[in-house]
């Protein structure tokens, strides 16, 4: 698989013990392949598997949804819990979703039908709102009544209401815009909002929650103060509390507390930082004038971690933190954290590890049992009368132009002019989905006329579209690669106007990298062009969106393409990569040192690595034991081998980084293991992954008979 960090040379160098294997056979246990837990295609019909953070066994892993779901806000009204985030400037937007166990979502409705306020919301004339549009969004309940305000670029603040999050909603406008702000409905009937980035303003807001009430508007806060952006307001028995996201330093999520609304505040920096899975930074654009280049990842930098997110409390009395990471191409990801109050203080994390949050826990308590779900549909055979809720268009549509009903079981895509795929009206988009994921599209392009682009596209910056296109000469397959700026045609030899072909994108978004194909027989398929690399960037300020499109480059309306289907096909839809191996006897190796876990009697150290049986407590949860003896965290979190039966000191939780490399969270620390590089000695005392595993939490597994051939 992937890996998106090199291996750290500290973890390199561990000190050498007397009872080694030979190198080779270290390097080629370092070197196996971790298999993926794969999902097979389906041999008939669309793919259904599709990301899922419940494990099905009593916990979690984050993220919530492995696509796009940033600037997260969310709220509990009686035993439901409701959730919305940011659609810049894809319609229709904010998405409200329900859940009794913040882990498992539902679709209920987009607030917003469409946002339209000038050409640009309609790429006309040339403009655009690409990066703009609806964000931050603020979700609250008062009396009834649900509310989302919501920041839109150059306008005041936009508020929605409706008495059933399931709609209709209703629309207005505020007097004025506040920037990422939060608003609070206070015991004794007030509102009131936060806003603003760094100093932060408070105010109390009008009755009818259009306006700031005059002479209330309080700077809360000093530039210098680390509070940073991206608000969320509380008041928890009789306190107020102000949690945000800042960047300055690196991210991290900083929280205020006060005694009266308007303060003085006290600040907490950091109640949760440094948590990103393990995942690095990926690659970046680079910038020169008007041009732009893809820029490699920079070696030892994170990706975006934890920021931007609140707390909720449960009804069985539990608080849980929700928040948002940068992974990269696929964009910014909503993962839950277990939190821990301490002196006051809402950390993010469990005790022991606070401000770290675990990728793999127990779910939440509830009164009742709760099956899993997800909240959209990925594949699409189009055979509905209505577009399936996960799709959105990049900016308003142009209604009339198109169709799910000109031709049953298609859906048609008048072409439209433009001069490019990113001025290309009535594209149709979903959010991409990781860590792997493979659209593919059976397209009809019998309609087309001399001029028409349509196809599958990778919407971003740059972008790669994979179409077909119409001339007077016939048809032909084209790629074109916006970050090499190069095109690939392919005429279609004895082409007519029934061709149909099959378009695919292979995406890794752990690798940033995607590879096309096409087929004329929806079997076998043909590569073309080079793989292109994928990037997080602020000018869509969204990660990669898979896109179906039709446009005309004669300057004039043309054809129709017809859209059969969109299958999309993951092949590790769950939390883990690779199944727990219970009741196997493994060896556990640090990763990328070929040195690892090795029993010999009652004494633990690190060399050539030894079985260990895998013994399941629940939860996700093992016990390592060699012989009689099992793999034992202290007090002080040093590791060492004691007889059993195996209790919480034995006790790890298994999980994964988000490459799928293996960690092994003390039950007795809520530390991970690790081989201290300096000192060769095994101990549950680290946080958790860093981006280029320097730390050597890190670890590989293989099965005990393969590895002794």
């Amino acid at each position: 698989m992937s890996q998106a960090h090199p291996t750290h040379p500290q973890c390199r160098s561990l000190p050498r013990r007397p009872r080694t294997w030979p190198l080779l056979l270290c390097a080629i246990l370092a070197a196996l392949p971790a298999a993926a837990q794969q999902v097979p295609r389906p041999a008939a019909g669309l793919s259904s598997a599709t990301w899922t953070a419940d494990n099905g066994n009593g916990t979690f892993t984050n993220p919530l949804f492995y696509d796009e779901f940033s600037d997260p806000d969310l709220i509990r009204v009686g035993d439901w819990f409701y959730l919305t985030g940011t659609t810049m400037h894809t319609m229709p937007g904010l998405p409200v979703l329900r859940s009794h166990d913040l882990v498992n979502w539902e679709f209920l409705a987009y607030a917003a039908d469409r946002l339209d306020y000038g050409p640009g919301y309609r790429l006309e004339d040339g403009k655009g709102i690409y990066g703009q549009g609806i964000w931050a969004p603020s979700l609250r309940y008062r009396d009834g009544t649900f509310y989302i305000f919501s920041n839109v670029n150059r306008r005041a603040t936009q508020v929605y209401s409706a008495p059933d999050p399931r709609g209709p909603w209703t629309h207005r406008e505020m007097k004025r815009g506040l920037h990422d702000l939060s608003v609070l409905f206070d015991d004794d009937g007030k509102a009131y909002a936060v806003w603003g980035h760094q100093d932060m303003h408070v105010a109390e807001l009008t009755a009818d929650l259009t306006d700031i009430v005059p002479e209330t508007e309080k700077v809360v806060f000093s530039k210098t103060a680390g509070m940073g952006e991206g608000a969320h307001f509380y008041k928890i028995d009789g306190r107020y509390y102000i949690i945000s996201a800042n960047y300055a330093g690196g991210f991290r999520m900083p929280a205020a507390r006060a005694d009266h609304v308007f303060g003085p505040y006290e600040v907490n920096e950091a109640i949760s930082r440094d948590e990103a899975f393990g995942l690095a930074g990926g690659h970046g654009l680079k910038q020169t004038g008007d041009s732009s280049a893809i820029a490699p990842p920079q070696p030892g930098k994170s990706a975006g971690p934890l920021h931007q997110g609140g707390i909720v409390l449960t009804p069985a009395g539990e608080w849980w933190g929700f928040s948002m990471m940068d992974a990269n191409a696929v964009g910014r990801l909503t993962a839950l954290s277990p939190v821990t109050w301490k002196d006051g203080w809402p950390w993010f994390g469990l005790p022991g590890n606070l401000g770290r949050t675990p990728r793999t826990w127990v779910k939440p308590k509830t009164d009742k049992g709760q099956p899993i779900r997800v909240p959209f549909k990925r594949s699409d055979d189009f055979s509905s009368t209505a577009l399936q809720p996960l799709w959105q268009w990049n900016h308003v549509p142009v209604d009339g132009k198109w169709s799910l009903t000109e031709r049953p079981g298609f859906l048609r895509l008048h072409a439209l002019p433009a001069a490019s795929f990113w001025d290309a009206r009535n594209s149709l988009t979903q959010r991409a989905i990781g860590p792997r994921s493979s659209p593919t599209v059976a397209l009809d392009a019998a309609g087309m006329r001399p001029g028409d682009v349509a196809g599958l596209g990778l919407l971003n910056l740059p972008y790669a579209t994979l179409g077909v296109e119409k001339t007077g000469a016939g048809l032909a397959i084209v790629l074109f690669d916006g970050a090499r700026a190069a095109t690939r045609r392919i005429a279609l030899a004895g082409s007519s106007n029934t061709a149909r072909v099959w378009l695919r994108a292979d995406c890794d978004f752990l690798s940033e990298q995607a590879r096309f194909s096409y087929s004329l027989d929806g079997k076998t398929f043909q590569p073309i062009g080079e793989p292109f690399t994928m990037v997080f960037q602020l000018t869509t300020f969204q990660g990669v969106r898979y896109a179906l499109f039709n446009y005309n480059t004669q300057g004039k309306e043309g054809g129709h393409a017809d859209f059969d289907s969109i299958d999309v096909y993951q092949p590790t839809p769950h939390g883990l990569m690779r199944a727990i191996p219970y009741g196997q006897s493994i060896r556990l190796a640090g990763t990328g040192t070929g040195a690892g876990l090795h029993a010999d009697g009652a004494e633990l150290s690190v060399a050539a690595p030894t079985p260990f049986m895998v013994e399941d407590l629940g939860l996700g949860r093992v016990a390592l034991r060699a012989g009689t003896r099992y793999l034992t965290v202290g007090p002080d979190g040093r590791a060492a081998l004691s007889p059993g039966p195996a209790k919480e000191a034995q006790g790890f939780q298994w999980s994964e980084t988000l490459n799928g490399e293996l960690l092994l969270m003390s039950l007795a620390t809520r530390r991970y293991l690790r081989i201290d590089p300096a000192t060769g000695t095994i101990g549950a005392d680290s946080p958790g992954a860093g981006p280029d595993a320097r730390d050597c939490v890190r670890f590989s597994w293989s099965p005990a008979a393969a590895a002794r051939q």
